[in-house]
């Protein structure tokens, strides 16, 4: 173990948890400030976070490719509108390279727990060892960054039998590509934003695809399309050009927020055309039924795709609505005593976000405990940065920060923004520690709530947006642009300083 840092020194050791687009976001400001003394510990092997664990068929992104990306590092070479997986992961790749952050990740180092250690006024961060036999590494940290991001632990579905299964079973985020669908009976739980793009991918090669959808989604049609090679050529020789174009889709979609967060009845026209889209697309009034949400659009995540009506609406398919009653050996039997055999099931279920423990335990002053807080208060965090009672603990992507309008890589930049300016302010303050004020926490946390009683994810359906109890942990209720400012700045009164 290293010794402690001196307070007065102005190089902190930082530890990165994660290397997605906030780890290596996080990597790339550090250095642009002149800070090298920092690791990102990834348990992978490789970088990339979601984009590297999602690998079903058809993943995509569903915000355009020019506005989910770096504002700093635009890609004109971008092939669609709506970019898939294995090119998002070759820009993050391409990012790493291009910023030298490939020899400050430290690979297959998976964090299992973080102290804060009073006495030494720094992070003890264990990771997970191999064996059980095995003594833990321990790395001490000055500045703790948790970029774990909210949708990195899938959620296996809680259903009676489910070990019993003797087929194939897995996950949609981790796809087993070994195991051949073809001329297999399958069977999709979940009709979320995976399950309607990995659908229309097999159900042709499959011989019969059995989907169990619990509520039905909004589906509106995905405006995806090539993006030429002469448009490419004038986004190189013309760089202003795609920042127009990415300011264009910025703005069309925070357009979108006034429905989501100041009166969800703005969302009715767009409820007309999600029913017209549905109606065109499919023909038949019994499936069509099946398909017909019963709440108020962007209550849940609205979905893009232009074809999963379609390949829902082959005769191969099935979409189940009746609830399942346990998993046998060889299918699922349904609430109706329907057996339904199987060969394998595909649970496109989504992640552990809400009502659940810390991506790791993290223990701060006087044995806080994280994970405790969080499964009896909800997720909960200020600005989605900074929590009471763990200083010098900073996380992205945290509490709040998701969307439903628009691009979540906005709001991880202004987090970057605000954590970089943390390390300013702890310099100016000559402090080794900042912690962030609980009734700071607490004011700003009632009134995020507050202003929740006026959106449309409170407006009666139930979901990964929120805690069992009701309460929404995961977005933000508010234009990004008022989050931008709030984040520009630290204002040293939030915190207590230690010297």
């Amino acid at each position: 173990m290293t010794p402690a840092l001196s307070a007065s020194s102005a190089t902190p050791r930082i530890a990165i948890v994660g290397s997605g687009f906030a780890g290596l976001g996080m990597a790339i400001r550090l250095l642009r400030i002149g800070i090298t003394s920092f690791t990102i510990y990834e348990a992978a092997d490789d970088i990339g976070g979601t984009w590297r664990d999602n690998t079903y068929p058809g993943a995509a992104c569903d915000i355009p490719s020019h506005l989910y990306s770096f504002s700093f590092e635009a890609n004109p070479a971008w092939s669609r509108a709506f970019s898939g997986q294995a090119e998002i992961l070759a820009y993050l790749r391409h990012c790493a390279r291009k910023y030298g952050i490939e020899r400050y990740v430290r690979y297959n180092a998976k964090v299992r727990a973080a102290r804060f250690d009073d006495a030494r006024q720094s992070w003890l961060v264990e990771l997970e060892t191999k064996s059980p036999d095995e003594t833990p590494e321990t790395i001490e940290a000055d500045v703790l960054i948790a970029a774990s991001g909210q949708l990195s632990r899938p959620a296996l579905p809680r259903i009676e039998g489910i070990e019993r299964f003797a087929g194939k079973l897995f996950h949609s985020a981790r796809w087993d590509h070994a195991y051949p669908l073809d001329g297999k009976r399958v069977a999709v739980i979940g009709t979320g934003a995976s399950s309607i793009q990995f659908v229309p991918q097999i159900q042709p090669r499959v011989a019969h695809l059995d989907l169990f959808q619990r509520t039905a989604p909004w589906v509106m049609p995905k405006r995806d399309k090539p993006i030429g090679e002469r448009a490419q050529r004038l986004f190189r020789a013309l760089p202003f050009t795609q920042r127009l174009v990415r300011s264009a889709l910025y703005w069309r979609h925070e357009s979108h927020a006034p429905g989501f967060i100041v009166n969800p009845k703005l969302m009715e026209m767009s409820m007309k055309f999600g029913l017209s889209y549905l109606d065109r697309r499919v023909k038949d009034p019994a499936l069509r039924a099946k398909l017909t949400p019963n709440y108020r659009l962007g209550c849940k995540r609205v979905l893009l795709s232009s074809d999963y009506y379609p390949a829902v609406s082959q005769p191969n398919v099935e979409v189940v609505t009746s609830a399942i009653r346990e998993i046998v050996a060889d299918g699922i039997v349904t609430e109706d005593g329907v057996h339904r055999p199987a060969d394998a099931i595909i649970c496109g279920t989504g992640f552990q976000v809400n009502d659940v423990r810390a991506p790791f335990e993290v223990t701060g002053l006087d044995g806080a405990d994280l994970s405790e807080l969080w499964l009896r208060d909800g997720p909960e965090a200020y600005l989605g940065v900074s929590i009471a009672n763990f200083p010098n603990f900073f996380m992205l992507a945290g509490p709040n920060t998701a969307l439903g309008h628009n691009s979540v890589i906005y709001m991880i930049e202004s987090q970057l923004q605000y954590i970089v300016d943390c390390l300013r302010v702890l310099r100016k303050q000559r402090a080794r520690t900042m912690t962030l004020r609980a009734d700071v926490q607490r004011e700003f946390n009632a009134r995020l709530q507050q202003r929740m009683r006026h959106s449309v994810w409170t407006s009666g359906c139930h979901s990964w947006y929120q805690t069992h109890s009701g309460k929404v942990t995961a977005l933000w209720p508010g234009f990004t642009f008022s989050f931008r400012r709030r984040t520009r700045r630290v204002k040293p009164r939030d915190y207590r300083f230690a010297r």
